[in-house]
């Protein structure tokens, strides 16, 4: 194999991911040629409809997947949080790069933390899991959608759209885009419980090829691997949808793995949530686990209603 063709959408920070894996690439392969096939995804170009009314976070990998499907691309590089936890027949979800920093940060040009903002103040948001969090914990905050790209959403923060925006932090430390916010708060894992996948890279492959494999294998991080693979287990088990509000999360130390998992109705109600500590060679099968213990205490009840509920009185500014 002397050349490899990597998928990506278009944004500043999906570009800066795809580069990233081109250059850990081409470093450890250098008889390899590493190029970019740039592709806007349905994600990108509709930006006035929430992404549960467009089919959710999988039109952020779909057009990805269908090029490396017709041979245009061997390889893609996606935000794991994108990736929806059915991957098409012939393309395989074959490696994880190492998670970092997994928070959400709470961003404001007039309140230096979430605690800070006064009863009736604007928080925008396109998330209905952080929705759901916020509203649980301040239901005196007004919550408004917020879409458009990193730069977007920060010029109407700044523009004063909104007296604060809450995002992944990772994706503003990677395009260096903290130090312009006069106030930045990052949240603990406690406070607002990241999705699925959040700060980790998914690298899709076609199958069948074993060079591509050994360079996934290269790419791969184990235990992010690992907390990853439970979270997605989590969420195909549960059978949470787009319009669910639905957080889980898993984080290793000192060889104990901590899953965190909460869903809810988007205004902060009807919240149910758990939260389990066990050794990490133990682990395996715990988002499956989770589950089925939140199944047998009503989830999948809990989340049709929520679903169903998710864009009428809750949200009705989603319209």
């Amino acid at each position: 194999m002397t050349k490899l063709t990597i998928a990506t959408r278009v944004s500043d920070l999906a570009l800066w991911q795809a580069y990233h894996i081109k250059e850990r690439i081409e470093t450890q392969y250098p008889e390899i040629e590493v190029v970019l096939n740039k592709i806007v995804s349905n994600g990108d170009k509709v930006l006035d409809k929430p992404l549960a009314l467009i089919g959710g976070k999988g039109h952020f990998t779909k057009e990805l997947e269908d090029a490396m499907l017709k041979g245009e691309a061997d390889m893609a590089v996606h935000s794991l949080k994108d990736v929806p936890t059915y991957i098409p027949q012939g393309l395989r979800l074959s490696a994880v790069t190492q998670r970092q920093v997994q928070n959400d940060v709470f961003l404001s040009h007039q309140f230096s933390s979430l605690d800070e903002l006064p009863k009736g103040a604007v928080v925008g948001t396109t998330s209905l899991r952080r929705r759901m969090q916020l509203l649980q914990k301040r239901p005196d905050l007004q919550v408004k959608d917020l879409r458009g790209n990193v730069n977007t959403r920060l010029r109407k923060l700044q523009e004063g759209q909104y007296d604060a925006i809450i995002l992944a932090w990772i994706g503003l430390h990677r395009l260096d885009l903290l130090k312009d916010i006069p106030y930045t708060q990052q949240l603990s894992l406690d406070m607002m419980i990241p999705p699925m996948g959040q700060a980790a890279l998914g690298i899709e492959i076609v199958e069948g090829n074993e060079k591509l494999s050994e360079i996934s294998a290269f790419l791969n991080d184990d235990t992010t691997y690992l907390c990853t693979h439970i979270e997605r287990d989590f969420i195909a088990s549960i059978g949470a949808g787009c319009s669910a509000p639905v957080a889980c999360n898993a984080v290793v130390q000192d060889k104990t793995l901590t899953f965190r998992v909460m869903l809810g109705f988007p205004n902060g109600t009807n919240i149910m949530q758990d939260s389990v500590s066990t050794d990490i060679k133990n682990s395996a099968d715990l988002g499956k686990v989770t589950a089925q213990k939140l199944i047998k205490q009503g989830a999948l009840e809990l989340l049709k209603k929520a679903e169903e509920s998710a864009f009428k009185e809750e949200m009705p500014q989603r319209l």
